[in-house]
């Protein structure tokens, strides 16, 4: 049987159990030899969800407490004061929030059509200098953030892009492009360029191409790419301070204002604020994903 394709033999599938057995053995004296596989599975995705929530639940609880400090275990009280606060326009969260989301809406569009046919052309097409540039564009994911977020300052600065969106923007497509870049250019390297030949004989336009045969077999990747981008920009701290000015606050901005006057439970409302996109994206790309396999 070791012989046949996808062939697993019975130890691969009792080692992970095998750690749980020995782990509860030894931490608290439980021993789980004569449990079955079936209830080993339940546990061991009980205790990865619970590691995986808490660091949640802990937010949410902060979020809605009033005087918890150390060494309360619970918080003695419970109160909505953060969260009414936050969605104050006063706070000046949803204008945040708002800027925050339209500025990653649009690096994420300027990303994803810069990064197609450059991706197309590194994939599909052999030329002096590829591996070159191929170390250009993971530089700026390879440099320190405050280097290039001090270089993209200098650089802007010369051209009258600071204190603007469109600054903003620009120091943010630094990084997403090159990301979406790689992440596309492995989608076109799984492309099988005869069938877009087919449909061209077939007499299909270039748009039609695209659509039909192109983009169906590139989707996941950009729909992983979108999601990189997405997530870079929304959670940019350095260049947006640098390039913005403290002009244009986004969410990352306003956290750590917050951070830094020590209200807990402002803080732990924006944390959860500041982590909803990212999960909602994930979330949309994880189901679109499921549904293209």
């Amino acid at each position: 049987m070791p012989c046949v394709p996808g062939y697993k033999s019975p130890g691969y599938y009792r080692a992970p159990f095998g750690i749980i057995e020995r782990f509860f053995k030894a931490e608290f004296k439980i021993n789980l030899t004569y449990v079955s596989r079936k209830y080993q599975f339940y546990i061991l995705t009980l205790i990865l969800g619970v590691a995986a929530l808490f660091p949640f639940l802990l937010l949410a609880a902060a979020s809605i407490a009033a005087n918890w400090r150390f060494p309360l275990v619970l918080p003695p009280e419970l109160s909505l004061r953060a969260w009414s606060y936050l969605l104050e326009p006063s706070s000046g969260v949803p204008a945040a929030i708002g800027t925050g989301l339209g500025i990653a809406a649009i690096v994420v569009l300027l990303s994803v059509l810069i990064s197609l046919p450059a991706a197309r052309i590194i994939a599909l097409h052999e030329f002096r200098g590829k591996r070159a540039l191929m170390f250009l564009l993971i530089l700026p994911i390879l440099s320190p953030s405050f280097a290039v977020a001090t270089g993209s300052h200098s650089l802007f600065l010369r051209y009258g892009l600071t204190d603007s969106f469109a600054g903003v923007i620009g120091s943010h497509l630094v990084p997403t492009i090159p990301y979406c870049i790689l992440l596309l250019t492995g989608s076109f390297l799984r492309l099988d360029t005869d069938f877009e030949s087919q449909a061209r004989s077939l007499g299909a336009s270039p748009l039609k191409i695209f659509r039909y045969v192109t983009f169906p077999a590139i989707a996941p990747g950009v729909a992983v790419a979108v999601a990189f981008a997405f997530l870079i920009s929304w959670s940019q701290y350095l260049t947006t301070l640098f390039i913005g000015g403290g002009k244009i606050q986004t969410i990352p901005l306003v956290l750590v204002s917050f951070q830094r006057s020590s209200d807990d439970a402002v803080t732990a409302a924006l944390t959860l604020i500041f982590i909803a996109p990212a999960i909602a994206v994930f979330i949309v790309v994880a189901k679109f994903l499921k549904n293209e396999n």
